[in-house]
């Protein structure tokens, strides 16, 4: 009896591990820098969250969706140019390329948080699951910034100090 106890918990002691180690290689390559979202103003309903992703791996991924709590829906959007007029469009996905990534950031891709059931609060975090095609799903934590924070004009400034 204690032989088949110790057979037992070696086989489920292999099966966590190998399950741990294949949890880790799904979201191999995949880097997250700099997750944010903006506070939000009086009475905004909605949001948008923005991210560096790195993809270190071999394989082109795809972010596909993306979810949290406490908002009515989340969706992948673009702002495309038309007639001189920047308009939000919703995407299928994100291409993440091998060896480069994918940048969501204002005036380009983004997540947008619809339907707010609370108001984003500067100094708080949004827990995000991030889904791909390939890596699966992903937990990332956005930054609530202040409702001003502008990473464009910092960027910006720092470039005319050089």
């Amino acid at each position: 009896m204690k032989k088949l106890f110790s057979s037992v918990a070696l086989m489920i002691g292999v099966l966590l591990t190998s399950l741990a180690a294949a949890q880790n290689t799904s979201n191999a390559g995949l880097a997250f820098d700099t997750p944010w979202v903006r506070a939000s103003a009086p009475g905004q309903k909605n949001g948008a969250g923005y991210v560096q992703i790195q993809n270190k791996g071999s394989q082109t991924d795809r972010l596909i969706s993306a979810t949290t709590a406490n908002v009515g829906r989340v969706e992948l959007h673009t702002i495309i140019n038309e007639n001189g007029v920047a308009k939000m469009r919703q995407v299928q996905g994100i291409e993440v390329p091998a060896g480069a990534g994918a940048t969501l950031a204002p005036g380009g891709f983004h997540i947008m948080f619809m339907g707010l059931n609370a108001p984003f609060k500067a100094g708080e975090i949004v827990p995000v699951t991030l889904r791909f095609e390939k890596a699966g799903e992903v937990n990332v934590n956005f930054e609530i910034k202040p409702a001003t924070h502008n990473p464009a004009a910092i960027e910006q400034n720092t470039a005319h100090k050089h």
